[in-house]
């Protein structure tokens, strides 16, 4: 229920998106269902409208949106979301639309003086018309789910209203809880199923080694046929990460697709979020973290903190802001860039003027945080909305890129708790299905500031090859295929990661040093197979186990130390 939107000619207004609250049950909405169903069949005799959701369970306290479905051929959805627009409906607003092959047109009705938000679903035959009605008339039939049900949404709202989505995805695991026992369980994706990754570096390699151990076929798209991950797939599709019928030949096949960047065209994720298979993480989680702006913004919308920042346009935003903020701050690109990439410090004003325009407007300008420790969490979240957090790590960074990682990270456990809970929060707001690190900074009074998301298998989490009893990519896998997350428990008191970074002019390259590196005790080396080496490129890592994080990262450094890459 909401105050009165503009007026309009149309017997459905306008839908305004706010954020979400449990109110009580209003018996109002059922005549609304009723109206809207009779406007539909006015046009549509063919059509029937099924009222769902909270709101079409008497008793049941919810947001107060009249959910209602509609199920046609998938050909004919077109049709009919044109015949709702006329009707006065719109798209659906916010930063997770539903895809066009299953759309969800929304509006307003007012009656008795209120009006009435509505979302209409329009599913494809085959869809979910049946599984939300089941979901429906089980909590109509029994009073004990109902009250769970309302207990969970009172939790979710104790605190005052949240965030849209956080609320919808805050009760995935006790929603599909109740669907697996009506029957309408999606079943795992089993090998030897084929997984699509999008990127084919070190990442998609990893990645492809460990669904190999599971049984998997493998597809890559990259734009490079030599790509680090080529070796292990069974088909690689050359094209550029923006070239939809690159991605739609990668994707044939395909049970799901996941990826291994962020930095991936938005032609190709709405080209591929056909319902025809998932993307996982997902298509939000993916356009969120292309955006450094969009990123900050969730941060903030969902309870985490980051440094303060603008949005700047032109080299006099970048004056202004910076004068707010305080110097030293940061110009980082909106999209694009890592390792340090697409951004520059600055310590004063004389150097703005070589950075205007650089990385392309809008830019994000950030305030530099003097903190005592960089550290990463890596969350793992399932079909089921169940997550896995491995330890918190201590990082380094040079330059803006990675070079050590330690486990433990050396830190209060109330600090490591709240890292962990802010990460499954995060996770969980997305909707996200798969992994998400977070990449934070502990500042000296104890808080922590998120300072970059990525949703994928990540560097500071190597470590978990052989340091967890899962690692990070089969946990991944796991995930996105839909069966069970495995533990996450250290299999040493501490384990070390150390970068490999390539030195000097590009040439081919030929490692040395592995025979004494691996003579080190319990060091681990990894290389990505890639056909030449320059200054600063990832070329591998090494990890190392140890009675303590000093010992593991020592023998860490020593066997990294005696590989070197030959002329």
């Amino acid at each position: 229920m909401t105050q009165a939107p503009r007026p309009t000619s149309k017997p459905i207004g306008p839908y305004e998106r706010l954020q979400a609250e449990v109110h009580e049950w209003d018996p109002r909405t059922a005549d609304v269902a009723k109206r809207v169903a009779e406007l539909v069949q006015e046009q549509r005799p063919d059509l029937t409208v099924e009222h769902i959701g909270s709101t079409a369970v008497p008793g049941l306290p919810g947001k107060g949106i009249v959910d209602l479905s509609i199920e046609t051929d998938p050909a004919d959805i077109p049709a009919v979301v044109a015949m709702l627009y006329e009707l006065g409906f719109g798209p659906q607003p916010g930063p997770d639309p539903w895809p066009p092959t299953r759309p969800m047109p929304v509006g307003s009705l007012e009656l008795d003086g209120q009006h009435y938000r509505i979302h209409l679903h329009v599913q494809p035959r085959g869809g979910d018309y049946r599984r939300d009605i089941a979901f429906r008339d089980a909590l109509r039939n029994d009073p004990e789910l109902r009250r769970q049900y309302e207990g969970l949404k009172r939790g979710i709202t104790d605190a005052g209203p949240v965030e849209g989505l956080r609320y919808t995805h805050s009760k995935t695991a006790w929603i599909l809880q109740v669907y697996r026992r009506l029957g309408f369980a999606p079943p795992p994706i089993a090998p030897p199923a084929t997984i699509g990754i999008i990127g084919g570096g070190q990442l998609g390699r990893m990645l492809a080694l460990a669904a190999r151990d599971l049984g998997y076929r493998i597809v890559i798209l990259d734009p490079d046929p030599a790509a680090p991950a080529g070796a292990l797939a069974d088909r690689v599709e050359v094209g550029s990460y923006d070239d939809v019928g690159a991605a739609l030949r990668m994707a044939e096949g395909c049970s799901v697709i996941t990826y291994e960047l962020e930095h991936v065209g938005p032609a190709v994720i709405a080209a591929l979020d056909d319902r025809r298979r998932p993307i996982r993480p997902g298509p939000y989680p993916l356009k969120l973290t292309a955006d450094r702006l969009a990123e900050r913004r969730f941060v903030e919308a969902n309870e985490g903190r980051v440094a303060a920042w603008r949005a700047v346009s032109s080299h006099a935003d970048v004056l202004e802001a910076a004068a707010e903020l305080g110097y030293p701050v940061r110009l980082k690109a909106a999209r694009g860039g890592y390792d340090g990439r697409s951004q520059v410090r600055l310590e004063g004003t004389a150097g703005i003027g070589e950075v205007d325009g650089r990385f392309g407007w809008p830019s994000l300008l950030e305030q530099e945080l003097d903190f005592e420790a960089e550290l990463s969490v890596v969350v793992v979240r399932n079909v089921d909305g169940i997550s896995r957090t491995f330890p918190v790590a201590r990082n380094r960074h040079d330059h803006g890129i990675l070079v050590e990682t330690v486990v433990p990270a050396g830190i209060p456990d109330e600090v490591a708790q709240a890292a962990a809970n802010l990460a499954e929060s995060l996770a969980t707001s997305m909707g996200l299905v798969g992994t998400l690190t977070v990449e934070l900074f502990l500042l000296r009074d104890g808080s922590l500031v998120v300072n970059e998301l990525a949703p994928r298998v990540h560097n500071s989490g190597h470590w978990s090859i052989e340091g967890a009893v899962t690692s990070q990519f089969e946990q991944h896998l796991r995930a996105i295929c839909g069966l069970p997350l495995g533990s996450v428990e250290m299999r040493a008191p501490a384990v070390a990661m150390v970068n490999l970074l390539g030195e000097g002019a590009p040439r081919p390259a030929h490692p040395m040093g592995i025979y004494e590196a691996l003579e080190v005790p319990d060091a681990h080396v990894h290389l990505y197979d890639k056909a030449s080496v320059f200054e600063r490129r990832k070329m591998g890592h090494v990890t190392a186990l140890g009675a303590s994080s000093d010992e593991a990262l020592s023998r860490a450094r020593e066997a990294a130390g005696h590989i070197a890459w030959g002329e």
